[in-house]
């Protein structure tokens, strides 16, 4: 338990604050409208359908709230830099932001569905009451006159329609009903297109349709003037419903029970979302002027396995290790931005990113530059950022463990590229004294990428006589018969044949359970910082095994996962 409490216990206490403040307005507003004497007539209409409307409205309101925020890129790199005094895991809390977005989601879809039954129930017993079909109270209620538009209490006000019709009419003639269904619309397209498999095979059809947000707020915004639930106002005299309930035949005409007036609630959706709505107004406005500062190419280059690597200026451009970058190019699209992390150290006077061709944006992408003159500058790129992700703490740590699959090994050759300068500038105030790297990769060329990088890093380790610094390790989860071969045969060369390193290459995937006894055993005392740019399974290994040997004794080593999210 008290493994479980090191790694995950700051962000389940946030998670039972967000769901503890969800029951208590959805119990708050239940109970208000179920039992408030002022909505007695109303309920008497509609029954517990009226709080199973408003109650979700009122949680509804909280996420919409909260919806924006965790997207909200630069909000968050200030306040990560504004933590920098505090805990690691209070920062640590901001890298989980996508995944907390997702979560508000799941609830507002949830909680929009509840909301939309419930009221699809209210429209039918709306019509029903004003076509006399049920008591004479519910006829009585719904044929009060409509004096100046703010008196009566069922806002369907004719019956000159076809009785099966009328809930669809008053759907798409009303400002309650027509934004209901432009809001629930949207959200569907939405929800589904942000499925793993869109998003990941047509990102252009997820990133379009989650722009579908502005007129979700929109609709948000407009939603509540219809004012459809109405509650009973206070007269003079009063009416009193104990009495008058069962006299609504002598309604206006004895003092006792004057004629009830009703009136529909003051929106205050509004007053919920402009807040989170003008930061991220605020948000995009940076990310334009962001785009039109002009951004220059200092180089281009090829690598294997259909590698792009862009080497960018940018004035007044800094970076800290292991951030990221959104990259746009108009020449391909206007709209669309895709986040990259930088393999430059903040110590060079550029800084890169490696992009693989894996959809269509990368592909044409790559295509326009392998057909670019020698010496040409690329496209017009557009460049938002930097920001800040959970490798940016490494250095905050004693001990760390990065892992990176694939392509994934991005922020740590920033990384490792900076640790190589601070080793040549004897910067003193490198506080990690041990590092432990991992690369997964399945074809043997992507190795290439960055082996000139570790040959580097391992020469300069050996001449400082720090070997023990840095220990890493690459393994080839895929290869065939011919490279096995070709290993067995040269094996007893003292480099790698593949990466040319002293470090040979494993095959297969790493046995954690070994690597983390290793990593604890060396470390006995330590905070380690285990760091992953990879795939989701391979999170939740790591993250269980950072819980699994982590011990409680403070005294002792303690992991801590961190994950990159984009």
């Amino acid at each position: 338990m008290g493994n479980w409490i090191i790694n995950h216990g700051l962000t389940s206490f946030i998670l039972v604050v967000w769901m503890a403040i969800n029951i208590f307005l959805f119990v708050w507003f239940y109970l208000f409208y179920d039992l408030g004497e002022q909505f007695y007539y109303t309920r008497h209409l509609l029954g517990s359908a009226l709080a199973w409307a408003r109650a979700p409205a009122a949680v509804l309101n909280f996420n919409c709230l909260l919806i924006l925020l965790p997207v909200c890129r630069n909000l968050l790199s200030l306040l990560r830099g504004s933590f920098m005094c505090c805990g690691r895991t209070m920062r640590k809390q901001l890298d989980k932001n996508l995944s907390f977005h997702k979560l508000v989601a799941y609830m507002i879809g949830l909680m929009t569905a509840v909301h939309m039954i419930a009221h699809l129930l209210n429209v039918e017993w709306y019509n029903n009451s004003r076509r006399g079909v049920y008591d004479g109270l519910s006829t009585a209620l719904s044929n009060l006159e409509d004096v100046g538009n703010t008196t009566y209490l069922n806002p369907i006000r004719s019956i000159d329609t076809d009785a099966q019709q009328t809930p669809t009419y008053f759907a798409f003639t009303t400002i309650a009903g027509l934004t209901g269904v432009i809001i629930t619309l949207a959200l569907i397209l939405i929800i589904t297109s942000s499925m793993e498999v869109i998003r990941r095979s047509y990102f252009e059809v997820f990133w379009y349709t989650h722009h579908l947000f502005i007129i979700f707020f929109a609709g948000l915004v407009f939603h509540g003037a219809g004012r459809i639930v109405r509650s009973q106002q206070t007269t003079d005299p009063p009416h009193n419903v104990t009495f008058c309930k069962d006299r609504f035949n002598d309604w206006g005409r004895i003092p006792e029970c004057p004629i009830p007036q009703f009136a529909g609630g003051f929106p205050q959706t509004w007053m919920w979302v402009i807040g989170p709505m003008f930061l991220y107004l605020c948000e995009r406005l940076l990310r334009f002027i962001r785009y039109m500062q002009r951004v220059n190419y200092r180089k281009i280059i090829i690598r294997p396995s259909k590698v792009l690597e862009l080497q960018l200026v940018k004035n007044g451009f800094r970076m800290e290790v292991g951030q990221y970058v959104f990259l746009n190019c108009p020449a391909i699209s206007q709209l669309e931005w895709h986040p990259f992390t930088m393999t430059s150290a903040p110590e060079e006077d550029f800084f890169s990113v490696h992009i693989r061709s894996v959809g269509d944006w990368t592909e044409k992408l790559i295509s326009m530059v392998e057909e670019l003159p020698e010496g040409a500058q690329g496209p017009k790129m557009g460049v938002d950022g930097p920001f800040g992700t959970a490798s940016e703490d490494v250095f905050d740590y004693e001990v760390s463990m990065l892992v990176g699959a694939g392509i994934g090994v991005t922020p740590f050759a920033s990384i490792l590229k900076s640790i190589w300068y601070k080793f040549k500038d004897s910067n003193p105030k490198l506080r990690t004294r041990k590092i432990y790297f991992y690369w997964l990769c399945r074809e043997t060329h992507a190795f290439e990428w960055f082996a000139d990088l570790l040959q580097v890093l391992e020469k300069e380790m050996e001449e400082r006589g720090m070997d023990d610094f840095l220990t890493y390790k690459l393994f080839l989860t895929g290869w065939d018969d011919n490279l096995a071969k070709h290993v067995t045969v040269r094996f007893d060369e003292d480099t790698d044949v593949v990466t040319g390193l002293k470090q040979k290459i494993n095959f297969g995937r790493p046995n954690w359970d070994k690597e983390f006894e290793q990593v604890r055993r060396e470390n006995p005392t330590s905070v380690v910082g285990t760091f992953l740019c990879g795939p989701a399974a391979l999170a939740k290994v790591l993250e269980k095994k950072c819980v699994k040997f982590s011990d409680v004794d403070p005294r002792k080593t303690k992991f801590y996962f961190n994950k990159e999210n984009f």
